[in-house]
């Protein structure tokens, strides 16, 4: 189960920084309660998850879906351009969170 609370936690990441983004286009209150609350409920679902994950394991797979997450849903809902840079940076935050070894 705290593997899906960390699942969840991390959608509270993606749409936070979806809302953010929502926030500063609109100027609206409501925008600004959906991203506290999106956050509030990202941090409840992490700190369920790391009752039984490792806090550098769940902080780490945490931080990797969202921020991979963030740069989809960016993307894809608000027409951020994707280049090779965003990519190979994209690619070292996936690869750091999963713990990709390179093999010589």
């Amino acid at each position: 189960m705290a593997w899906f609370y960390l699942f969840l936690a991390s959608f509270g990441e993606i749409f936070g920084v979806a809302s953010i983004n929502m926030y500063l286009k609109k100027r609206a209150w409501s925008w600004l309660l959906v991203l506290v609350v999106c956050f509030s409920l990202g941090f409840y679902f992490l700190g369920l998850a790391m009752r039984d994950i490792p806090l550098g394991t769940a902080y780490a797979i945490w931080t990797g879906l969202g921020a991979t997450g963030a740069v989809i849903m960016g993307v894809t809902f608000f027409k951020e351009a994707m280049n090779l840079k965003r990519v190979l940076f994209l690619l070292c935050i996936i690869s750091g969170a999963v713990g990709l070894r390179l093999v010589s």
